[in-house]
């Protein structure tokens, strides 16, 4: 009974986190790339704009996952969309401040190779800018993805479900055994995560 409960638990948590992350993935990628300034002129205008992008992203990494679950279960209850969001906006801001720099310390040589052959913005981060930071985007969210699972099991004490919750119950009701066991499920998911992110960096 404790395995079967355990195996559902993990999969409420591998779902808030893969949807929280995905979304995170989604907000970060806009915002990078305007925060980045890469699509703006070097002048006056060009830096207010991405420092006002840059403000936004500083926004939302500033608040704790776990203090935007608490808002977010005074707004909806306790459904998934609040354990979905309040991963989404720190994670978003997190991983948006990451691709911004990545994308702003690209060498400019092969950017101006593109922009000679009369390539637009777009065709400049697609085929300039995108292929030469890939694999460090790609690195970084896995291991945020990674960070993802973990919070997710935390954000479950809120009362969201998942690892979390049912480690708290047992911890309540004194059942160390099944404490245990829940937090070996949490151990081997991450374990395998990174297992996964070194395959995939690997290809």
């Amino acid at each position: 009974e404790i395995l079967s409960l355990a195996i559902e638990s993990t999969w409420i948590t591998l779902s808030y986190a893969v949807a929280g992350v995905g979304l995170a993935i989604v907000i970060a990628f806009f915002l990078g790339v305007l925060a980045s300034g890469i699509f703006f002129n070097e002048g006056r205008s060009g830096v207010l704009i991405k420092s006002i992008f840059r403000g936004i992203l500083g926004f939302l990494r500033a608040i704790h996952e776990l203090v935007w679950a608490w808002l977010f279960v005074a707004s909806f209850g306790l459904t998934p969309y609040a354990a979905i969001f309040a991963l989404a906006l720190p994670f978003g801001g997190i991983l948006g401040r990451i691709f911004a720099d990545m994308l702003a310390d690209v060498p400019k040589e092969p950017i101006q190779a593109l922009k000679s052959t009369g390539a637009s913005k777009w065709q400049l981060l697609l085929y300039g800018y995108f292929p030469i930071v890939k694999t460090g985007m790609l690195s970084y969210t896995m291991y945020r993805f990674e960070c993802g699972v973990r919070s997710s099991a935390i954000m479950s004490f809120v009362g969201l479900g998942g690892l979390g919750y049912q480690i708290q119950l047992s911890l309540n009701d004194l059942h160390y055994n099944e404490v245990w066991t829940f937090i070996f499920f949490l151990i081997a998911v991450v374990v395998l995560i990174d297992w996964w992110s070194s395959h995939l960096r690997s290809k």
